[in-house]
């Protein structure tokens, strides 16, 4: 299965959870104020979910048949990582061939999409000022580019 596609699964809510072959994590900078890192994390999600076709699921109905929207179909694990860490895995994830969402301390400042990919494109790789990345990919190839982060808490 390659990584832009999922097994399909029909199961109930107290059946066991289906198992995928890829990882979803998003790693957030150490020391981040709680709205930036619920920010940061929504951004990152939403490149994520468009990332390949078929990522999210049917959409939700409740008993009294309203709608909501289609959620992602694995779980997403969440990391904290200094700004070394996030930098090398950024730079092992593009070696790996993983695409990644990265998320700068520039866009902060920012107030739509063009300006925050101005933001990015005006510095280079190694100088991003990264506060978060989020990627998915082989679960085995995410543990190796996520190495020494640990879970959010």
């Amino acid at each position: 299965m390659s990584i832009g596609e999922e097994a399909e699964f029909e199961l109930s809510p107290t059946e066991d959870a289906p198992r995928f072959d890829t990882k979803v994590a998003v790693v957030l900078r150490d020391g981040l104020l709680p709205w930036q890192e619920l920010n940061v994390t929504a951004f990152l999600m939403s490149g994520i979910a468009t990332s390949a076709p078929d990522l999210t699921g049917e959409p939700y109905l409740d008993a009294d048949g309203n709608a909501y929207l289609p959620l992602l179909r694995q779980p997403v694990l969440i990391f904290s990582a200094d700004a070394d860490l996030l930098n090398k895995a950024r730079a092992k994830a593009l070696e790996r061939g993983i695409s990644i969402a990265i998320y700068t301390r520039d866009m902060f400042a920012t107030g739509h999409d063009a300006a925050n990919r101005a933001t990015v494109s005006a510095v280079s790789a190694n100088n991003l000022d990264l506060v978060g990345i989020a990627l998915r990919g082989p679960k085995n190839a995410v543990d190796r580019i996520l190495k020494g982060a640990h879970k959010h808490d």
